[in-house]
């Protein structure tokens, strides 16, 4: 069987070619990083030597596809001021990774605050329309995560991704993310392998799974359709390792990137363990 492109997101503090560097010393096959701090609004221009210095480090570590989540502040559902400010958020996020030349940017769709699901939709679309054609000239796309369904939040349901695929204008450039620990969580059971197969049939049909960009591999600290958002480290939550065998020996996502978002300290020791259990499954 071929290996599935296994690793997980990386801390770009001191530099970005430092993540490259922490995934290649626990052999990660890619991964997954944030371009600028994920919890401000501003972001310091990103200079030709940090640019430069990343696309160096990536060819000699060899890791592909590399790509970026966006910051947490970007909300397309909401409405005046944070929509825009949403709007060129993620527009900025798009053009600093296309220098960086990674292959997407993964995105939280937003949460409609109370002015219901089909509002909010519309304005996820919306803005998305707005976006690619800001950024016409990139090749960059943008994954669309699938969520737990944490208050208003868009995106726990087959049907979110839908209204959203189907009503943008560059369809070419969309794609998603799927994680684990939100699917769980928003109701949807992949502990064994009969419930994985019907919850991946649910999905496919409302979006191609061929769209499917990337997945996050999470336990969860809580239960099914907890509706809370709580990774938890590999066959150490309520999910259970059946699932994560089930994904990894799917033969439908072989080619998709895989990364851990499970919680780690400084020294990756974690993240060493959860790829260990993972390659067990195998």
């Amino acid at each position: 069987m071929t290996l599935p492109l296994l690793g997980a997101h990386m801390s770009v503090a001191g530099g970005l070619y430092l993540a490259l560097e922490r995934g290649a010393s626990i052999r990660c096959s890619t991964i997954q990083i944030f371009t600028r701090n994920s919890n401000r609004w501003a972001a310091k221009e990103l200079e030709d030597s940090e640019e430069n210095a990343f696309r160096n480090i990536r060819a000699k570590t060899g890791i592909a596809p590399v790509f970026a989540h966006c910051s947490y502040l970007i909300n397309l559902a909401a409405t005046g001021e944070l929509y825009e400010k949403s709007i060129q958020a993620l527009i900025t996020e798009v053009r600093r990774s296309e220098r960086l030349g990674l292959e997407f940017v993964v995105l939280h769709p937003g949460a409609h605050t109370g002015n219901g699901e089909k509002a909010g939709l519309q304005r996820v679309a919306g803005a998305l329309n707005r976006v690619f054609e800001e950024t016409g000239d990139a090749r960059c796309k943008i994954a669309i995560e699938n969520t737990a369904g944490q208050g208003s939040c868009l995106g726990c349901n087959p049907e979110h991704l839908e209204h959203i695929v189907s009503h943008v204008n560059s369809e070419d450039r969309l794609g998603f993310c799927i994680d684990t620990c939100h699917l769980f969580a928003a109701g949807h059971d992949i502990r064994t392998e009969a419930q994985y197969a019907a919850t991946f049939q649910r999905l496919s049909g409302h979006i191609p799974l061929q769209k499917i960009l990337a997945f996050h591999l999470n336990d969860s600290k809580r239960p099914l359709g907890s509706r809370v958002d709580r990774h938890q480290h590999i066959g150490k939550g309520y999910i259970g390792k059946e699932a994560f065998r089930c994904l990894l020996t799917d033969t439908r996502f072989v080619d998709v990137p895989k990364v851990l978002e499970t919680p780690k300290g400084k020294d990756l020791a974690e993240d060493k363990m959860n790829l260990r259990t993972l390659g067990k499954l195998l």
